[in-house]
């Protein structure tokens, strides 16, 4: 495989759209996605009200790349072999010495399943997204609470957790008005959602000029989806995409065949009978990408046409985009801002009254390092008192590298280069900060202290 990657050479350019297109504020939407869920938990399960509190610095427990242990109430961060580098029982750190007495030096139980498939199952959940996170902090108060009052050994309140998501991202949950987190939108876009850069629309009209099909594939439905796009895209959006795709249920629109998950076409937001082949661009439902590939070619008068896309979730973007159809793939990580220690700009200059409207929280902002967990990228291996300390790198990073073709912290770090720039990709024989733009994670790099004292 070469060694660079171009936006030229490719025939059709997609997207996802929550945390990509669409960028979020995400102290106030962690914060809505917990209060949601744990209303949910309160009201029509009977779990402990303190869940409804948070403490302003609470949310620094939402580390990406976590993976919950649903019988034991634990929470695993994972080297790139499988070992637990760092766990937490409910929101309580265990220490070093407990990680190795419970998990040794060996390989995670559930390691080869995660990681052949970047998956969940019944015993673990994998938390890669926004939409997720603010669920693990809750599901360890959970945890906290359920040791207080019954001091159990095994958990069994994930049937619980799933009904919470279910409620709250139902497919008619917005056109209801039910659950806590679409009317909440709804009612204050501005609060939750950052207005897409003109940089950015500036470059979708530039690719779309270049001959490029522009593609939406979201799991949202398409009233939350056009909610969205008219406020971040504007009233016009739909003229900048020649396919677009909601509630395509992702991954499984990549993995599952036509038989499986046919395309079904819209009115008025409610989704018509199955269609046997898609035969021309437009907005549909469901779907997968065998069929869509299919009018690709039509599309392009192409064999093979070259397809990238871009998301920011590894386990239904980015994972299955690359292993069942071979696309080319970006990686949208806004930890590569956190990392940094840089506050992004915010996107187009507010009035000066608006600023400080939604400050009042003063929670944290996620995509900070977590001061439990350490950097997204690297960490320690948990060592013995005396042994010299060894670095290794996450599960998660090891992931970015062996499944996207590059990793950007935003659509906007690329927007103004020429189509025709030639990003360095993660490939096995490069270095494994060769795919990151515009710069590799601090914690990947080798440390300036140690090279100064030397």
């Amino acid at each position: 495989m070469q060694q660079h990657f171009s936006l030229a050479e490719c025939d059709v350019v997609g997207f996802d759209l929550d945390h990509t297109l669409c960028r979020y504020h995400l102290p106030q939407s962690a914060r809505l996605i917990y209060d949601s869920f744990a209303q949910y938990l309160v009201t029509e399960k009977g779990y402990d009200e303190d869940l409804l509190t948070l403490a302003p610095d609470s949310l620094d427990f939402c580390c990406k790349g976590l993976v919950l242990d649903i019988e034991e109430g634990n929470f695993l961060k994972l080297a790139e072999d499988g070992t637990v580098l760092r766990a937490s029982h409910g929101t309580k750190s265990m220490t070093s010495e407990e990680v190795l007495e419970i998990y040794g030096r060996k390989e995670w139980k559930h390691f080869n399943t995660v990681s052949g498939m970047v998956s969940r199952t019944a015993k673990y959940y994998l938390y890669d997204n926004y939409f997720d996170l603010p669920g693990a902090l809750l599901c360890a108060r959970v945890v906290d609470s359920l040791d207080q009052h019954d001091g159990q050994k095994k958990y069994d309140f994930w049937k619980d957790m799933v009904a919470a998501i279910q409620h709250n991202y139902k497919i008619s949950a917005f056109k209801e008005d039910c659950g806590i987190y679409f009317p909440e939108v709804k009612n204050h876009p501005d609060k939750y959602l950052q207005r897409c850069p003109e940089s950015v629309k500036k470059w979708l009209k530039q690719l779309k000029n270049a001959g490029k099909i522009l593609l939406l594939i979201t799991s949202s439905h398409s009233d939350y989806c056009r909610l969205l796009c008219e406020h971040v895209l504007g009233n016009d959006f739909e003229e900048y995409f020649d396919i677009l795709i909601t509630n395509a249920l992702k991954p499984g629109f990549f993995s599952h065949t036509p038989n499986q998950r046919p395309f079904r076409t819209l009115e008025n937001d409610e989704e018509q009978e199955a269609l046997l082949s898609l035969d021309k661009p437009g907005w549909y439902s469901q779907g997968n990408a065998i069929q869509l590939y299919d009018l690709l070619k039509k599309m392009t008068g192409k064999l093979d046409p070259k397809v990238v896309y871009f998301g920011d979730s590894m386990h239904s973007d980015i994972f299955p985009a690359r292993h069942y159809s071979n696309w080319e793939t970006v990686f949208i990580l806004e930890e590569l801002l956190g990392d940094k220690g840089i506050v992004p700009a915010k996107a187009e200059s507010e009035p000066l009254e608006k600023k400080g409207k939604y400050e009042g929280d003063q929670l944290k902002v996620p995509y900070f390092v977590s001061k439990q967990w350490g950097s997204f990228f690297m960490d320690r291996l948990p060592g013995l008192e005396n042994a010299e300390e060894t670095f290794v790198h996450t599960w998660s990073c090891k992931c970015i590298s062996t499944y996207s073709t590059i990793a950007i912290p935003s659509l906007e770090a690329i927007a103004d280069l020429p189509l025709d720039y030639r990003f360095t990709r993660f490939s096995s024989n490069s270095s494994a900060t060769a795919g990151y733009y515009p710069s590799p994670p601090r914690a990947l790099l080798p440390n300036e202290d140690s090279v100064m004292m030397k």
